[in-house]
């Protein structure tokens, strides 16, 4: 079926509600089960829970900087799994060479329509 999920389990975070929603609802033909957080906190209890197979990542989070999430993260067990994807408002050469440094996959603008969130996210996952 050409619509059936592609990769198991995606965890969003961010705290705008309406970026998780945009971000789930664009990735539902991509991703078979979704986990929303608004904290860099909640997200790595959710790991601690079920390590995700790819985390969706805004980088400024109200309680921890995405560097701090993205390398507590890596360094669980299994933290070395899933493929980290920043979100950023901008594109800032520094914070995104710093989060590859600990550990990121790739990042991704927002805000993000359709066919640059799919784009970008596919090709950060066959990477």
């Amino acid at each position: 079926m050409a619509n059936e999920p592609t990769t198991g389990y995606c965890l969003l975070v961010d705290d705008s509600s309406v970026i998780r929603k945009v971000a789930r609802r664009i990735l539902s033909e991509t991703i078979a089960e979704f986990v929303e957080t608004s904290t860099g906190r909640a997200a790595l209890e959710a790991c601690f829970s079920c390590m995700p197979d790819v985390v969706l990542l805004d980088y400024d989070l109200p309680d921890m900087t995405a560097l701090e999430v993205v390398t507590q993260l890596r360094a669980m067990p299994g933290g070395d799994q899933p493929r980290i994807i920043l979100c950023l408002y901008e594109l800032d050469v520094t914070r995104i060479m710093r989060a590859k440094r600990a550990g990121a996959n790739g990042y991704i603008l927002k805000p993000f329509d359709r066919a640059y969130l799919t784009e970008q996210f596919a090709s950060i996952l066959s990477a």
